[in-house]
């Protein structure tokens, strides 16, 4: 038998060091080459780090939570006499890691009596992503045995769900002589508090804004829109999609009157590049569409969103939203935005302050829009009205500016037909 020392590989992209996201085996496991070992978080994406060899681990270096540099131990193996030495193994020795870009399903099919027919089918590595694989560790599930009803077999979030719901069904009923839990006996026994430690993508998150908050002076303005003409042609274009588009949402719409209006506003579509002291003007929109995903926000971008039509516009959100929700963005899809928009759709309250996505300058933030019975031309009406809520780094755009901008941009919403307008 020999040792083989498994150290953290060079992820590239001047990567120098990785936090520890959760390990995927313990000592006294015995792995295949190529199974996933542990997850690891780099300032770009989440990575998945397969064993170079196979073998029974000796020992794991650091826990969740843990940075460690480049170059340093990660895992112990015990391999066959056969196997490279640690003396002898080149580092890194490496399968290439499993990256998912810091990634609506199908319907999961039953998991049921052909588990074990599915578990010996599935021989290699069980396809999914960083963030299945976390869920299923944390709640002891083996991969092997859910069915995956994703593009190639690939296990998504919702075939995790079916599996686990139908491990957890009940049992059948009490017999009459056995008593019933007592009430509040359970609730007792619950601990009073919960440590989460927060790593990973969420540790990224809280980063990040904490820095942009502490760092950027937010200018937060909020206006009030008459979008009963944006509704009106919404639902019209809606009766007569192009074959395969998806009904419209006020999104599109939004980012469409955005990137007009953004031409004589150029100052909110930029870049300050704090360590060479340089504001970046773009000509080009880079879209970053906020999104909620099972893992924490992320901002897909949608580049070059000025050369797109209304209903390409509206895929392209769709696109890179779902693939920021399914772990399946690529990483230059989640970087490069030169201004946000952030939607709650229908969550979306009256207002809200939302966070420059730094290096950016501005975001633009939509509120839920309502019916409500509004004065027009001296007499009540009911109007469909809704809320812009938007934040501006108050060192680049002056108050005036940014003003100026949300209002040429209600002006567009409210008179729908100027959107399409030649410039």
């Amino acid at each position: 038998m020999s040792r083989y020392v498994f150290k953290l590989p060079d992820l590239g992209e001047g990567t120098v060091s990785a936090e520890i996201v959760g390990w995927r085996v313990k000592p006294g496991d015995t792995v295949a080459e190529d199974d996933v070992v542990v997850e690891v978080m780099t300032e770009k994406a989440a990575v998945e780090l397969p064993a170079p060899v196979g073998g029974r681990v000796v020992s794991t270096t650091g826990v969740a939570g843990d940075t460690v540099p480049v170059g340093a131990e990660l895992i112990v193996l015990e391999t066959d006499a056969g196997a490279p030495s640690v003396a002898g193994a080149a580092q890194p020795a490496t399968a290439p890691p499993a990256v998912a870009a810091v990634a609506t399903p199908a319907a999961s099919p039953g998991n049921g009596a052909g588990a074990a027919h599915l578990a010996a089918a599935r021989a290699g590595r069980v396809a999914t992503s960083p963030a299945v694989r976390r869920r299923a560790h944390e709640a002891g599930v083996d991969l092997r045995q859910v069915a995956g009803s994703g593009p190639n077999g690939r296990i998504v979030p919702q075939d995790l769900d079916s599996y686990v719901a139908q491990r957890a069904a009940p049992t059948p009923l009490r017999s009459a002589s056995r008593p019933l839990p007592v009430a509040g006996r359970s609730a007792a026994a619950r601990p009073a508090t919960e440590e989460i430690k927060v790593i990973g993508l969420r540790r990224l998150i809280a980063q990040r804004m904490s820095d942009a908050k502490r760092n950027i002076p937010h200018f937060a303005y909020v206006e009030e829109l008459d979008v009963s003409e944006l509704e009106s042609l919404r639902r019209h274009l809606n009766s007569k999609p192009p074959a395969g588009g998806a009904p419209l949402t006020y999104l599109p719409l939004l980012a469409m009157a955005l990137i007009r209006v953004l031409r004589d506003f150029p100052q909110c579509n930029a870049h300050y590049d704090a360590e060479r002291g340089v504001l970046l003007r773009y000509a080009a929109v880079h879209l970053g569409v906020a999104t909620q995903t099972p893992d924490g926000l992320k901002v897909p971008v949608v580049h070059d969103a000025q050369d797109l039509t209304l209903w390409q516009l509206a895929a392209e959100i769709r696109r890179v939203s779902e693939a920021a929700r399914t772990n399946k963005a690529k990483r230059e899809e989640l970087g490069g935005s030169t201004i946000t928009v952030t939607s709650l759709g229908k969550l979306g309250g009256i207002a809200s302050t939302p966070i420059i996505n730094a290096p950016e300058v501005a975001i633009i933030g939509v509120n839920r829009a309502l019916e409500r019975p509004m004065v027009v031309e001296g007499a009540i009406a009911i109007r469909r009205m809704m809320n812009l809520s938007s934040s501006f780094d108050h060192r680049f755009v002056d108050g005036y500016d940014a003003a100026a901008m949300i209002q040429a941009l209600k002006e567009c919403l409210e008179h729908p037909a100027t959107i399409f307008m030649p410039i």
